[in-house]
């Protein structure tokens, strides 16, 4: 009867609102892997509806973007989910100060179109221009942004509408504590609305590649990338035997274009790609990868603008999913020192374990300056793993297996791993790798006493006093 209730009191909200809503539903992410029955999905599209519903809603709440977390942090069994895409506006551009105040469901790449006649790029964001706004900063994203490090060091401001309904403003000077709550909070202190983010130049960038040893990978970055004229930087780790990396850096150059677009075009073939993908993930693919395939790939010189490789398009990945697969991401962050010895460690634990990712990439971050549950506690390097498994109950259960062990070996290098994907780590090793979890779930209790902002994540772990 209570849900009888509350379901009424939401669809009278929503008629009352002018909201665009579809009743009890199945969502899911993009891995496909995550179903859950939500009561109802609301699509506002001002800041009032927001918090209206905030303060009127009488049970849980979750949260959408573009829904790229794969573990059902957008939502949780019963729950009211916003869906924030259509609250999407820029609100201010400022090209004095190099800063655009958005609402939390734009997309990057509608940040790209506005500030790319201006010459202005985003100062960190992830890989692909898909994400929104809101959902980057709930994860706090990182990209391969050189000197950068995790999406809070390039937030000015951020607007937080919190439990009972208030708005508030949030900042590195002012209410700091919800600020570095709610970025990286996963949606579990309120709903963040509107961000000021720092801009950077747009400037031209030239790739230039290198092949060698993980061995000497380290001190090659301190010499060649760090403090220099490199943007943005990658290492790809060959994983037929995990010893040899090839650089990726993109260093400001003013060389002619070799791409002339301003941004990667939305309608942009990517049959070929997706074939070498499909021919890497084969038999003997990382080899064929390392001796044949990358070495195509990147002989051709590239010179191009910093927003053409931001505007990436997560299309190149399709399909992501299928009825008996999906393409999966994690992530482990490493202090720089221990870089080889958690590589080694990866690989024999792979090779025990039968474990065949597609793609390492390697990044490098710098040290997160305060978030209640930073990744980066200090300078580290952080590894991406893709890869493909399947959707079976017996599938999950040895990539939980496999999941766990390397959880731990992050740990055990004074590591961490990143919270937007598969939920298998244990209560024990989510706190020992976010020790700082206990002032998080401290800060949620004050300001969301009731536990009205819930997802799968905070589901797994939370537990109200």
């Amino acid at each position: 009867m209570n849900s009888l209730r509350a379901l009424t009191i939401v669809g009278v909200a929503v008629l009352l609102l002018g909201l665009r809503a579809t009743a009890a539903e199945i969502v899911n992410d993009v891995s496909g892997m995550n179903p859950v029955q939500v009561a109802q999905v609301v699509a506002p599209t001002e800041l009032e509806q927001i918090v209206r519903l905030v303060r009127e809603h009488p049970g849980p709440i979750a949260i959408g973007g573009a829904r790229y977390s794969m573990g059902g942090q957008t939502a949780s069994d019963g729950a009211l989910q916003l869906d924030m895409r259509g609250f999407d506006r820029v609100l201010e551009l400022d090209l004095e100060r190099r800063e655009i105040r958005v609402q939390a469901g734009i997309t990057w790449r509608q940040i790209l179109e506005h500030i790319d006649p201006h010459d202005l790029s985003p100062r960190i964001m992830q890989s692909y221009a898909n994400f929104t706004v809101g959902g980057s900063l709930s994860v706090n994203v990182h990209g391969r942004y050189v000197g950068q490090g995790p999406l809070v060091l390039a937030v000015r401001s951020i607007r937080l509408v919190l439990a009972d309904g208030s708005l508030v403003q949030a900042s590195p000077q002012q209410n700091a504590e919800l600020f570095y709550g709610a970025i990286g909070g996963y949606g579990g202190l309120g709903v963040i609305v509107e961000a000021t983010l720092a801009l950077d130049e747009n400037s031209r960038l030239e790739r230039h590649t290198e092949v060698m040893p993980l061995a000497d990978y380290r001190a090659w970055f301190a010499r060649e990338v760090s403090g220099g004229e490199v943007v943005m930087h990658n290492a790809i780790l060959y994983t037929d035997d995990y010893r040899r990396v090839r650089a990726v850096s993109f260093r400001r150059s003013d060389a002619p274009l070799t791409v002339t677009e301003r941004l990667v075009p939305a309608d942009r073939d990517y049959r070929v790609l997706r074939k070498a993908r499909q021919i890497s993930a084969g038999p003997g693919g990382a080899r064929l990868r390392e001796g044949l395939l990358d070495p195509l790939y990147y002989r051709k010189p590239l010179v191009q603008w910093r927003n053409h490789e931001a505007s990436l398009d997560v299309a190149e990945l399709q399909p992501i999913s299928t009825a008996d697969f999906s393409h999966v991401l994690q992530e482990y962050f490493v202090p720089e020192a221990q870089l080889e010895s958690f590589v080694a460690g990866m690989g024999e634990l792979f090779e025990r374990m039968d474990v065949q990712p597609l793609n390492i990439s390697i990044r490098h971050a710098r040290a997160d300056p305060g978030t209640l549950l930073a990744w980066a506690r200090k300078d580290c390097f952080a590894l991406v793993i893709y890869y493909r498994q399947g959707v079976t109950p017996a599938d999950r259960e040895r990539v939980g297996q496999w999941t766990r062990a390397l959880i731990d070996l992050a740990i055990a290098h004074q590591g961490s791993y990143y919270l937007p994907y598969q939920i298998h780590a244990s209560s024990e090793q989510f706190h020992a790798a976010y020790p700082r979890a206990g002032e998080f779930f401290a800060l949620k209790q004050r300001v969301d006493p009731h536990n009205r902002f819930r997802n799968r994540l905070w589901d797994a772990y939370y537990r109200v006093p």
